[in-house]
């Protein structure tokens, strides 16, 4: 089977595919790309040769189902695989739907599932050599380590006055899924500059494209920048307050007087027994039988709490407390007042920003190839039924076939287990001895 053309679905899905697709009057041309990894991966994705890249890929089935795909199988390591499209893909001109399928089987507590989708090689990248400097148009998927827990979405986009690409980034992106589970994840491209993210079918973002609201940077700059040649001139005064120049420390103010001082009026408590020390010797401790004075030096019992202080107001020398001094005013300072030199904070001018430009919809570049090169702790990671359509009826379809009879299986297996093992999942209670409820952090 030649390189983009569709693979043919799980067995056990083609009969609810014919359905859905006549219930929903698809048709296979809506699909401008599908892998199912039915087959083996070798022969139609490359996988990367650049040394960092050790991680090793394997054809294998999802855990409890016949069904294959692309597996993490190491952690630890950094990965990079490559599948080269038989035409690029324009995602400019109407609807272009991008859906792939992840199961992170061991969870994920670092790293990443998520795909790039890549410009023509003509940008300066081949397949052998694949990696992380690879130009892409959009990278999408899970990303999670420390305080990340994101769906990232990012567009790099060409700005047409500086030739530079830029990265530009879904502000508030959804989370990752933090079970087992097979997950499908999807993102809605449309004409009028709107893109939706949806994790299982259920939108979690929408946003647009043209909107500094929803991408950070936005895709259109600033029309006005910071003059970077504008200097703060030297008389410029940023204080709004400034210590009074007239003021004059009072003749009884002395900063030398101490904070505390001893409580005169203080009396040793009765029956303080200053004779007694707070710690004694332990008398029930002896010189180990090994003990060599020569070697060890001369052997010291140990100390313990003096049993006579505990029933005493207490032992050893008593000192008289000390109390705050009323006469501490600490170091003199001279009062504010309003600075009447005062011009406010310093900003360098605004001037025209040379890399501006104005446009009706981003200049998205067309994909040629779609890759996964990402770094993870984690192994078990598989990746499945990757789809690129024109119509938001055909990703809906598959989800249908592929994706969510999967789930349904592994969500009941989950329940199930989560019962064995004394879970309310609905709750998140753990019951003890039938009665009991003990509050438990069902992840």
């Amino acid at each position: 089977m030649g390189e983009g053309k569709r693979v043919s679905l799980l067995p056990l899905y083609v009969v609810f595919a014919v359905i859905a697709c006549a219930s929903l009057q698809l048709c296979a041309s809506d699909s401008i790309f599908y892998e199912s990894f039915d087959d083996d991966f070798e022969g139609r994705w490359v996988v990367s040769e650049k040394e960092d890249y050790k991680g090793v890929w394997k054809h294998a089935k999802s855990d409890g189902h016949e069904d294959h795909g692309l597996l993490v199988s190491e952690k630890a390591r950094k990965y990079a695989i490559v599948k080269v499209l038989d035409e690029a893909v324009s995602l400019k001109d109407g609807t272009a739907v991008l859906q792939f399928e992840t199961r992170l089987q061991n969870g994920l507590e670092c790293g990443g599932a998520y795909l790039k989708y890549l410009r023509p090689q003509d940008a300066g990248w081949k397949s052998k050599e694949f990696d992380n400097e690879s130009p892409y148009s959009i990278m999408f998927g899970p990303d999670k380590c420390g305080s990340t827990n994101k769906v990232h979405f990012i567009l790099k986009h060409k700005n047409p006055k500086s030739g530079e690409y830029i990265e530009h980034h879904l502000k508030y992106p959804p989370s990752v899924p933090s079970d087992k589970l097979s997950h499908v994840y999807t993102a809605i491209l449309k004409p009028d500059n709107e893109v939706r993210i949806l994790i299982d079918g259920e939108e979690k973002k929408k946003a647009n494209f043209l909107s500094s609201e929803d991408f950070e940077p936005p895709i259109i700059p600033a029309k006005t920048i910071p003059d970077p040649d504008d200097k703060k001139p030297e008389d410029w005064d940023e204080r709004p307050k400034i210590p009074d120049p007239n003021a004059v420390k009072p003749d009884d103010w002395d900063e030398d007087a101490p904070m505390e001082i001893e409580d005169e009026e203080a009396v040793k408590p009765e029956g303080w027994l200053d004779d007694e020390p707070e710690e004694i010797d332990d008398p029930e401790a002896s010189k180990p039988e090994d003990w060599d004075d020569e070697e060890d030096g001369e052997w010291e019992a140990p100390k313990i709490d003096n049993p006579k202080c505990e029933i005493a107001p207490g032992c050893g020398e008593w000192k008289k407390p000390l109390k705050r001094n009323p006469a501490y005013r600490g170091k003199w300072h001279a009062p504010l007042i309003d600075n009447p030199n005062y011009k406010g904070i310093w900003k360098p001018q605004q001037i025209p920003n040379p890399d501006y430009f104005e446009l009706d919809h981003p200049d998205i570049e067309p994909v040629a190839a779609i890759g996964i090169e990402i770094w993870t702790m984690q192994d078990g990671i598989l990746f499945d039924n990757i789809l690129i359509t024109s119509d938001e009826k055909t990703a809906e379809s598959y989800r249908e076939t592929t994706w969510k009879p999967k789930f349904e299986v592994e969500k009941e297996k989950q329940k199930a287990e989560d019962a064995a093992a004394g879970f309310d999942v609905l709750s998140g209670f753990q019951v003890i001895a039938g009665t009991h409820f003990f509050p438990v952090l069902v992840i």
